[in-house]
């Protein structure tokens, strides 16, 4: 069954807009992503208004023929030297108004949009078996990349032996940390090792590369922030200054029972220590002693990332979902 459906481009994000969003995005997630629990209004506020670093965000809101709003699709232009072909899509629409042609509305409004920015990749995540991978499936996108997503569940893990790896020596490296802006004197430095991310596992997604530098990550920093999100980083850090590695989490605003795993590097040149382990279990010590309110840790791992997955079940963390990252390539004018 089809339905009228009017699409609206919003330009200024209300308040109200705002909620909408919101009330179709919980809806949504209610579905198809079952114990996953959604972002919150602010979140969703935040996100909407808020800039993002390297790129533009584009949105529009689906509603039925009596003005109810029906789906909503958001679409971000990334824009630093080296992503700007690339352009990554959020679509929800509200599973009571399903099959009846606003996902569809939506994704040629966002494919249009592309073709005008001369994007030549849309990606787009899905949980996997659920409608949104149908969804994709039959409208010409190719997956590219399996994902595994795991939670430490705080309240079970076995604190006495993550502890003892976090208080594990590692000769010629020491740990450091801090909350938000990398401190100046090590900005260079983290610069450095975050571009050792740009060697992770992506599939075939065409993804591109990210080029760091110190006012970068600054960046970064700010636009999480400017969200109301809080980022805590440990590092570890060789004898000759150099940034061997580091792990993030992200807590965001409102203080919720869950945080999210960010990114966990090592440097290829000191790989082969045990510091991404060491990283983590150290992470998840000062996360029990600066926020105890926390009592889930959500981590993703591509699935042939066989390292970064041994780490984490190590230390607790259990798969409790998969997503696929769906791909859709485009003719360049």
């Amino acid at each position: 069954m089809s339905e009228h459906v009017h699409l609206s481009p919003l330009h200024t994000i209300s308040a109200t807009d705002a909620a909408t969003w919101h009330r179709v995005v919980a809806a949504s997630m209610a579905r198809d992503l079952p114990g996953v629990p959604p972002p919150g209004p602010e979140q969703i506020h935040a996100q909407l208004t808020k800039p993002a670093l390297d790129s533009r965000r584009l949105t529009w809101l689906a509603t039925g023929a009596d003005g109810v709003p029906v789906g909503v699709a958001g679409l971000r232009l990334f824009t630093s030297p080296g992503r700007d072909h690339l352009a990554e899509m959020e679509l929800h629409v509200d599973p009571a108004h399903r099959r009846r042609g606003a996902g569809s509305r939506l994704l040629s409004a966002v494919v249009s949009a592309c073709r005008a920015e001369d994007r030549r990749s849309l990606i787009v995540e899905a949980a996997a078996d659920s409608p949104g991978e149908a969804f994709c499936q039959k409208r010409n996108f190719r997956l590219a990349l399996a994902l595994d997503h795991l939670i430490l569940h705080l309240n079970q893990w076995d604190e006495a032996a993550v502890l003892r790896v976090a208080e594990a020596e590692h000769p010629g490296y020491r740990l450091t940390g801090w909350t938000g802006t990398v401190p100046d004197d090590l900005a260079e430095a983290f610069a450095t090792a975050k571009n050792a991310m740009n060697d992770m596992p992506v599939g075939d997604l065409d993804y591109g590369s990210v080029a760091w530098d110190a006012d970068r990550v600054r960046a970064m920093a700010q636009v999480i922030a400017d969200r109301g999100d809080t980022l805590l980083t440990l590092a570890a850090v060789h004898d000759d200054a150099t940034m061997a590695g580091y792990t993030e989490i992200l807590v965001p605003q409102g203080a919720p029972p869950r945080v999210q795993q960010y990114d966990t590097a090592v440097v290829p040149a000191h790989r082969g220590h045990g510091l991404g382990l060491w990283l983590k279990a150290a992470m998840v010590r000062r996360l029990r002693a600066e926020h105890p309110g926390v009592v889930e840790v959500e981590t993703d791992n591509a699935e042939d990332n066989v390292h970064m997955l041994a780490v984490n079940h190590r230390l607790g963390f259990r798969s409790y979902r998969r997503t696929r990252e769906f791909q859709l390539d485009l003719p360049v004018a």
